[in-house]
């Protein structure tokens, strides 16, 4: 069964030929001075943004899509009822989840590099959890369901040159997280040597908590540990029980800057054919040209989303 392959956040078409896009946001000085009515119109313009992304992907057979987090700017900062556009909003977010259900289009979020639940600064933690609790209410806004379908996907965030200590202050915060959260969190693997393997998760974390390992490609190939890349996405794949396994894939900026470009950086397009290694799975394209690197795959490969 061919992958299916989705994109994350942006829409490069609609960007460049509408100045559309549903991640504006906002700098915290203008958020304190200008308050919560500026926060609250942004928000309406992201999510008017975001139907026309949908609408866009259905049109284009995309049927996998990561949205951003900036849709909500400063989101942790106060409460969704207190927005002025605060029905509109919860209107809005149901009418785009509905939609996606409808279209069978799989949502998911990947919250930033600050959410880091396994840091040793209550406050950090305290923070993360904010964060990262929002992104469940709006899941459960936009009538996604509650299992690994609509995943939220994090690193574990740190190693703290504790690996095994980290992961277990990790998995202590994840058991106070609302279903909300728990019920669609997923973990993905490094792109750093001192950070987390798909083995390491899974002997630290999914074998902890059940919770099921991201294999994201080009993490794998900085940071492979013992494991073959086949191997290491088998067993990535193994952790998942209630919905299909889904991976990330870039390609080193290196094919396209040569070696002056860091080998972790992603490259705009990808090149090599994705190897599912006979696995049925989910891809998002992580490329820096967004859709377009995955029509121009399309093109190159002579295979389709439909």
């Amino acid at each position: 069964m061919p992958i299916r392959l989705g994109y994350a956040c942006i829409n490069m078409h609609l960007s460049d030929t509408q100045k559309l896009t549903s991640s504006r946001t906002m700098r915290k000085a203008t958020f304190l001075s200008k308050g919560l009515p500026a926060v609250s119109e942004l928000i309406v313009s992201n999510l008017r943004s975001l139907q026309t992304i949908m609408e866009w992907n259905v049109a284009n057979n995309f049927t996998l899509f990561r949205m951003s987090s900036d849709m909500f700017p400063w989101h942790s900062e106060y409460a969704f009822q207190d927005l002025p556009d605060y029905k509109r909003i919860r209107k809005m977010l149901e009418r785009t989840g509905q939609y996606a259900i409808e279209n069978g289009i799989r949502l998911s979020f990947h919250p930033g590099q600050f959410v880091c639940l396994a840091s040793k600064n209550p406050t950090v933690v305290d923070n993360a959890r904010k964060d990262i609790e929002t992104h469940g209410l709006i899941m459960d806004y936009m009538l996604q369901p509650r299992d690994h379908n609509a995943k939220i996907n994090i690193h574990i965030g740190g190693a703290y040159n504790d690996k095994p200590a980290t992961a277990k202050r990790f998995c202590e915060v994840v058991d106070t997280l609302s279903a909300s959260v728990y019920d669609r969190l997923t973990v993905e693997n490094d792109d750093r040597l001192n950070l987390y393997t798909t083995q390491e998760l899974y002997d630290y974390v999914h074998m902890e908590t059940g919770i099921p390992i991201v294999f994201d490609y080009h993490h794998h190939a900085c940071n492979p540990g013992e494991l073959s890349e086949r191997d290491a996405l088998a067993l990535a794949c193994s952790t998942w029980q209630n919905a299909k396994p889904c991976t990330h894939y870039s390609e080193s900026a290196q094919l396209e800057r040569g070696e002056r470009a860091p080998f972790r950086a992603h490259s705009k397009f990808i090149y090599s054919k994705i190897d599912d290694h006979g696995f049925d799975i989910d891809c998002v394209v992580e490329a820096k040209g967004k859709e377009q690197a995955i029509l121009k795959y399309f093109s190159d490969h002579g295979v389709s989303n439909a």
